[in-house]
């Protein structure tokens, strides 16, 4: 006769096999919903390029830059009865001054500007004020999968975040660009980004680049605007 103990280990273990086989059935569905990411526009609106302190905790100043930019995407497809929330973000992408040959990152990359969009079913989640909730919860109110918080249209955004480089220089650098990128976030399987290549029903983020641009020079006192 088996003790008491190992009974309980044989039960625990047996349903434990039960939700690891259940959790894995979940996370293969999102495989059969197509993902179909499109960005429309992603282009800069306004660039300047100022000498100061970026950040309150900055104990130098140098110089960054700021980038204003419009975006339309739609990222509906990404939404599924399975994602929790969808983290969308911006980037400014230059080539390194060495190049890969010197020992540096052949391509910086700084964030300018982020957002966390959640599904329905994570709306508790979100970091919003009572008013703000209430709207959001009012909106998608018997909706599990609401595909129109995946269209974004942003018009002359400003960033979050500003450029700097460990130099402290980034004025007249030449082939910028704004790079488009998200994360999809399940509330059972494993975190997925842009794909490099189509993968079945799952298409690439195409037209996700803005064109090439420079950051200007700073602007002097005395100079007109």
């Amino acid at each position: 006769m088996y003790s008491t103990v190992v009974r309980i280990q044989n039960t625990f273990g047996f349903f434990t096999t039960v939700a690891f086989v259940v959790a894995a059935l979940i996370a293969a569905t999102d495989l059969l919903a197509p993902r179909t990411p499109t960005v429309g526009v992603l282009k800069t609106t306004n660039v300047q390029v100022v000498r100061g302190r970026p950040h309150y905790y900055s104990s130098k100043k140098e110089e960054y830059a700021i980038i204003r930019f419009s975006l339309d995407a739609d990222l509906s497809s990404l939404f599924t009865w399975n994602t929790k929330q969808l983290f969308v973000y911006v980037t400014a992408e230059w080539p390194s001054a060495g190049g890969s040959g010197s020992g540096q990152n052949a391509t910086n990359q700084a964030v300018i500007w982020d957002s966390i969009i959640t599904a329905p079913s994570a709306d508790h989640l979100a970091n919003l004020g009572p008013v703000a909730m209430k709207k959001l919860r009012r909106s998608a109110a018997g909706k599990s999968i609401d595909p129109s918080r995946g269209k974004l249209s942003i018009k002359n955004q400003r960033p979050k975040y500003q450029i700097t480089h460990p130099s402290g220089k980034v004025a007249e650098q030449e082939d910028v660009v704004l790079r488009l990128h998200y994360n999809v976030q399940p509330w059972v399987g494993f975190l997925t980004w842009n794909q490099d290549a189509d993968f079945w029903r799952w298409k690439t983020l195409r037209n996700n680049l803005s064109k090439k641009f420079a950051l200007p020079a700073i602007k002097k006192k005395d100079e007109p605007k």
